[in-house]
């Protein structure tokens, strides 16, 4: 893989950034790689996200975000510079289903994922045994209605301690507490099936199948304080007819499922997604 610095910017939209953004990239000889602009005209707001051969720039990630900075006050931007030969810290959460954690932690082993897992976290203990294989640390933390908050405050040390950059709740069924959305907003992905609202509640599969419906799908966004309505980073369908039992349309949900997740979780560990307002920006 290709050592890059990846340039993700969005600001007001006007004339001239891209020329601006390029002269400074060519004044220190950056060979860019990959180039990506979006310009959203009812916001009148603008996103760029460009990937430069590291070893073009004559200096290191701390001068670049100095050489940067007016740049960045001029034209108003919110804007970071990320190193891809450091890879992202992940803490997956889970609960008893294994579909999504057995695929995110097989997708990591074959180096699929330039990511490293450096913890699993878990309010049961049903897993343990497929993660240990991984040699990943497990920790099993139950959580009921009478301990949320000490097990929830545990949680938060352990994430904090691995200083983690993203947490995936890989079919994780506990609703997190404000506190740990807000301190680590845009940086929890969570991955549900796509009947809501239609289907909530329990067995949305059985619900959705004496409706008879003719597609499922999943979406996978970031999680805030309002439950399943963070912005969504990636969605998928799947097209079933009469013909499918309850337990195909199960089974075809989790194929769902988990490869929705994974495509989430590899465009945020490669800066590909710029959120604003309640949505975002993916750049493929």
């Amino acid at each position: 893989m290709e050592h890059t610095y990846r340039l993700v910017i969005s600001c007001p939209d006007r004339v001239g950034i891209v020329a601006k953004v390029s002269n400074f990239l060519t004044t220190y000889n950056g060979w860019i790689t990959e180039a990506s602009h979006h310009s959203d005209s009812q916001a009148g707001w603008f996103f760029m996200r460009h990937e430069i051969k590291a070893d073009s720039i004559p200096f290191g990630l701390d001068q670049f975000r100095a050489a940067f900075e007016p740049i960045a006050r001029e034209f108003d931007m919110r804007w970071h510079v990320a190193d891809s030969a450091k890879p992202k810290r992940v803490v997956l959460m889970c609960s008893k289903e294994s579909h999504c954690l057995a695929d995110l932690l097989h997708r990591w082993h074959s180096k699929e994922l330039n990511t490293k897992i450096v913890a699993v976290i878990s309010n049961h203990d049903d897993l343990r045994r497929m993660v240990d294989w991984h040699d990943i640390p497990y920790h099993h933390i139950p959580v009921t209605k009478d301990n949320r908050e000490e097990s929830f405050a545990e949680v938060s040390h352990l994430i904090d301690g691995y200083e983690t950059d993203v947490v995936v709740l890989a079919r994780y069924m506990q609703i997190l507490p404000p506190d740990l959305c807000e301190r680590y907003a845009g940086r929890v992905i969570n991955i549900h099936h796509s009947f809501l609202p239609s289907f909530a509640g329990a067995r949305p599969y059985h619900q959705a199948y004496s409706r008879g419906v003719k597609l499922i799908g999943a979406t996978c966004h970031y999680v805030t304080q309002d439950l399943d309505e963070g912005p969504i980073i990636e969605q998928d369908v799947i097209r079933v007819n009469h013909s499918d039992s309850i337990e195909d349309l199960v089974r075809l949900g989790k194929d769902v499922e988990k490869n929705v997740l994974a495509r989430g979780l590899r465009a945020h560990i490669e800066d590909r997604v710029i959120t604003y307002e309640n949505k975002t920006v993916v750049f493929g």
